[in-house]
């Protein structure tokens, strides 16, 4: 693959990118294709499907718009390449704010690295947003 192709979309039966273990088409594909999250994790998941699969669009629209950056250039050299959830707090069906914890590994320039953090979510209009990462 080359330094300018991103990985392609996985097909409804293939595994998730985000590593729940469901096909795609039960599991973040819905939501890449316009479905709203109805947690805070599930939307967190449904984020790191995007940056593997190099949805731009999906990850503005689930940004919160007072921290969303005007511009979002995914380097298509970056490869995700498996995601933990280590923690939640709050973020479920009756909710209005909640963090999740989790590492996020990938490979880029031929070495492996991870991204740890903790992102802080808001759901606004039934829908839920990311805000930032905590300190």
């Amino acid at each position: 693959m080359s330094p300018r192709e991103r990985a392609p979309r996985p097909g409804p039966t293939t595994p998730c990118p985000c590593g729940r273990g469901l096909p795609y088409g039960e599991c973040c594909g819905p939501f890449l294709a316009g479905g709203h999250a109805p947690t805070a994790e599930q939307l967190m998941r449904s984020r790191y499907t995007a940056f593997a699969v190099g949805d731009e669009a999906y990850l503005r629209r689930t940004w919160h718009p007072g921290t969303r950056p005007v511009r979002l250039d995914l380097d298509p050299a970056q490869r995700w390449t498996g995601l933990e959830v280590l923690r939640t707090s709050g973020g479920g069906f009756l909710h209005t704010e909640g963090t999740v914890e989790f590492r996020a590994h990938y490979r880029f320039g031929g070495h492996a690295d991870v991204l740890h953090e903790h992102s802080r979510f808001v759901r606004e209009d039934g829908r839920w947003l990311y805000v930032d990462a905590l300190g």
